[in-house]
C-alpha cells in the first residue's frame, strides 16, 4: 500500500455548532471517495464511516425517513462532520479502520483489541538469535507465526532449544561473553559467542531451524540423516552422534504433533449472539493443525446484522497501514478466512488483504466438509465463551451487591481500588494499585509505582508514596482536564492491604486533599494464622472491626482484589529485583561506560577476574588510565 502525502488526502471540516446545518454542508461536500467522522456538541467523535461517493452517502443520513432507530439517534447528536478524501476505496478502508481504533466511536462496531500477536523471530545477524517478537520496533530477520498467545511462543522456544543449538540470549549478553555459558554446558547452545562453532556450521543449524518452523520437519530429518551418514563415513563419530540425537528428538516431536485435517492455513470466524451481546471466536489453523484460538466481545449497536459484525471484525482485525508485511516478515493474514455468511464488501476486502499480505487471500463462505466442522467448532466456542463471561459478570455483580450490603453506600459500589507494598528487606520496593469494576478486574487501570526517597522497609511511608502517586493531582476544584478525568475514576472504596498503621496513612492523606467526594477507606488485616477467611476489615474513622463469614460473597470479593493486588505487587518487585541482580557492579562506577566495561571484561576474562585484579593490572586494560584503574579498584572493594 503506497504511503499517502498531504496532497493525497484532502479534509473538509466544519466547526461544531448547536444546530447542524445539513443543507449548507451537503452543498459543499465532495462527491469523491473517502472517510467521514461525525462529532457531537462536545467535539467527541460518535461515528466513523466510509463511502465511494461521500456526498450521496452523507445525504442519506438527512432524509425524512432514515429507517433504523440507531441512525435517527445518531443524526440527532451530529454537531459537525469532517471528511477525508482518499484516492481509492482500499485507502478508505485502512483510514476508517485506523480512525475507529483511535476514537472508539459509540455508534460503530468496536473490536477493542489492540494487542499485536507474538511471533518467533530469527534475526539477521552473523550468529542469528532465536527469540520472541511482539510489536514495538521491527527487527531485521525472519518471522514465523502468528501465535495465539505468548505462552505458545515460549513453549516453542523451549522445544527449539532441545533440537537446534541456536542462541536465545540477548545481544548485550552475547557480546559480553568471554567463556561459554550454562546453556552450552546443558547442550542447548553451540556457544557461537566464543567461537565454539564455525559460522558455516552455525548457519547450517539456523537453516534447519527455519525449515522446521515452516513445517518441513521431514525435510529436516532427511538432511540430518544424510549429514549423519557422511560424518560416519568420514569417521567423525562424535559429530554423527550429535546428528543422531537431533533426529531422535525430531521424530519424537513429529509423533506428538496432531494433524487435524487437510487444510494447511486458514482462520475460522465463529459468531454467537445473545440479545445485545456478541462473541466472535477466531480459530487459527496453521500447518494442518489448530494452533490456537481467541475470543472477542465487540461493542455492537442493537440493529447490526451478522454480516455487518463480520465485516467490521475482519476490517479491524486484519486491515492496518502498518502490518508486518515488509521484508521477510510473515503477516498475520492467512491464505483463507472462513465466515458463515457473505459480507457486503467481500471482493474489495479480499483484494486489500491480498495486497497487504503479499499473497492471495480468500474470504470464504464455503461451509462444506472440513471447513463446516471448523466453523461449527468456532461457533460452539463463541457460545461457550459468552456464557462463561456472563456467568462471571453475574457472579461479580452479586459480590458487589453483597459488599454494598455490608457498607451501605448510598449510590452503590461501582469501582474498587486496592493498594499493596512488596519488597525484600526494604530493597526494590514496589507498590501496586489494582482496580475492579462490576465486570471484574479492570487491568487497563492497574498501576505499579517504584517507591524511592523513603527509609528502606518503612511500609507506612511506602503506602503514603503510592497514594500520593495515584491521587496526588486531585483537588477540590480541579481545573485541568486530567484532574477531571481522575475525579471521574475516583473509586467508591479504597482497600489498604495492612493494619491500622497503613490505614492511618491513607486517612491522613485524604484529609489533606479535602475532596468533595472521598472514597470509603478500609484496611484489610490478615488473621493470626494468615489463612484465607480470617481477614478483618477496619473502617476508617471509627476503626470499627468487621469480620465476615467465610462463605460471604462480599468477603470473597475482598479476598479476590487483595490477592490480585498482592500478585501484581510481587510480580513488579521480582522483575525489579531480577533486573538489579543482572546489573553489573561496573555500571555504578562513574566514568565507566559500555565500551570501557566491555574492554575490562574482554581483556581480563570476566567480572571475577576484574574483581581480583590489582590497580596495576587494571591500568593495563586499553582505555583505562592509572587514575581510573584506582577509582575502579576502590569502588569494587569499597575503599
Amino acid at each position: 500500500m503506497p504511503s499517502k502525502t498531504d496532497e493525497d488526502v484532502k479534509t473538509k471540516q466544519l466547526a461544531p455548532t448547536s444546530t447542524f446545518d445539513s443543507e449548507a454542508f451537503l452543498r459543499v461536500v465532495t462527491t469523491q471517495a473517502g472517510v467521514y467522522r461525525m462529532y457531537d456538541s462536545k467535539q467527541v467523535v460518535i461515528y466513523v464511516g466510509k463511502a465511494k461517493q461521500l456526498k450521496n452517502r452523507l445525504a442519506s443520513y438527512f432524509r425524512k425517513d432514515v429507517g433504523s432507530t440507531k441512525t435517527k439517534a445518531l443524526v440527532k447528536q451530529i454537531a459537525a462532520i469532517e471528511v477525508t478524501v482518499t484516492h481509492t476505496e482500499g485507502e478508505a478502508l485502512i483510514l476508517e479502520n485506523n480512525y475507529i481504533k483511535k476514537y472508539q466511536p459509540k455508534y460503530n462496531i468496536l473490536l477493542r483489541d489492540d494487542k499485536s500477536y507474538p511471533y518467533l523471530l530469527i534475526t539477521a545477524h552473523k550468529h542469528p538469535k532465536l527469540g520472541l517478537h511482539r510489536g514495538g520496533k521491527k527487527v531485521k530477520g525472519d518471522y514465523f507465526g502468528p501465535f495465539p498467545t505468548v505462552g505458545a511462543v515460549w513453549e516453542s522456544l523451549r522445544l527449539m532449544q532441545k533440537i537446534f543449538p541456536i542462541r536465545q540470549c540477548e545481544d548485550s549478553y552475547y557480546r559480553a561473553r568471554s567463556r561459554p555459558c550454562l546453556q552450552h554446558q546443558l547442550g542447548r547452545c553451540s556457544a557461537p559467542c566464543v567461537d565454539r562453532i564455525s559460522v558455516d556450521d552455525y548457519q547450517e543449524q539456523v537453516t534447519l531451524a527455519k525449515l522446521f518452523l515452516q513445517g518441513k520437519s521431514s525435510v529436516v530429518i532427511e538432511q540430518l540423516v544424510n549429514k549423519m551418514e557422511t560424518a560416519s563415513n568420514e569417521l567423525a563419530f562424535e559429530l554423527a552422534a550429535k546428528y543422531r540425537d537431533q533426529i531422535v528428538t525430531l521424530r519424537k516431536v513429529q509423533q506428538q504433533q496432531f494433524v487435524s485435517g487437510h487444510v494447511a492455513e486458514l482462520d475460522v470466524v465463529g459468531l454467537y449472539r445473545h440479545k445485545t451481546q456478541v462473541c466472535i471466536h477466531l480459530l487459527f489453523i496453521r500447518q494442518h493443525k489448530i494452533l490456537g484460538s481467541k475470543s472477542y466481545f465487540p461493542t455492537v449497536p442493537s440493529d447490526s446484522s451478522d454480516s455487518d459484525i463480520l465485516q467490521a471484525f475482519i476490517t479491524q482485525h486484519y486491515v492496518s497501514a502498518d502490518l508486518l508485511s515488509t521484508g521477510n516478515v510473515q503477516s498475520n493474514i492467512p491464505k483463507e478466512i472462513v465466515i458463515k455468511e457473505p459480507i457486503e464488501q467481500l471482493t474489495e476486502l479480499s483484494a486489500l488483504l491480498s495486497e497487504q499480505a503479499e499473497h492471495d487471500v480468500k474470504i470464504s463462505t464455503n461451509t462444506r466438509s472440513e471447513r463446516a466442522q471448523y466453523l461449527k467448532l468456532a461457533s460452539t466456542n463463541a457460545h461457550t465463551a459468552l456464557v462463561t463471561r456472563n456467568s462471571h459478570k453475574e457472579s461479580m455483580q452479586a459480590r458487589f451487591a453483597a459488599l454494598n450490603e455490608v457498607f451501605e453506600l448510598e449510590n452503590g459500589i461501582h469501582r474498587i481500588e486496592c493498594f499493596d507494598i512488596s519488597h525484600t528487606m526494604g530493597q526494590q520496593t514496589v507498590a501496586s494499585n489494582v482496580v475492579f469494576n462490576q465486570e471484574g478486574p479492570l487491568k487497563s487501570d492497574y498501576r505499579r509505582y517504584n517507591v524511592f526517597g523513603i527509609t528502606p522497609g518503612d511500609d507506612y511511608a511506602a503506602m503514603a508514596f503510592a497514594l500520593r502517586k495515584r491521587y496526588g493531582k486531585l483537588t477540590a476544584n480541579p481545573v485541568k482536564a486530567e484532574e477531571h478525568s481522575a475525579l471521574e475514576k475516583l473509586p467508591d472504596i479504597v482497600f489498604i492491604d495492612g493494619g491500622k498503621g497503613q490505614l492511618a496513612k491513607a486517612e491522613e492523606f485524604f484529609s489533606d486533599l479535602a475532596l468533595t467526594k472521598t472514597p470509603l477507606l478500609v484496611g484489610v488485616a490478615k488473621g493470626e494464622s494468615r489463612k484465607p477467611g480470617l481477614e478483618t476489615l477496619i473502617l476508617a474513622g471509627s476503626h470499627q472491626l468487621i469480620s465476615l463469614p467465610g462463605t460471604s460473597p462480599a468477603l470473597h470479593l475482598v479476598q479476590h482484589i487483595r490477592d490480585e493486588s498482592h500478585r501484581f505487587a510481587i510480580a513488579g518487585h521480582r522483575a525489579k529485583r531480577q533486573k538489579a541482580s543482572k546489573k553489573s557492579r561496573l555500571e555504578s562506577i562513574e566514568g565507566i561506560g559500555a565500551k570501557k566495561r566491555q574492554s575490562l571484561l574482554t581483556f581480563l576474562g570476566g567480572l571475577q577476574e576484574v574483581l581480583q585484579a590489582d590497580i596495576n593490572t587494571l591500568a593495563k586494560v586499553p582505555g583505562i588510565s592509572h587514575v581510573l584503574a584506582e577509582k575502579i579498584h576502590n569502588a569494587l572493594h569499597d575503599t
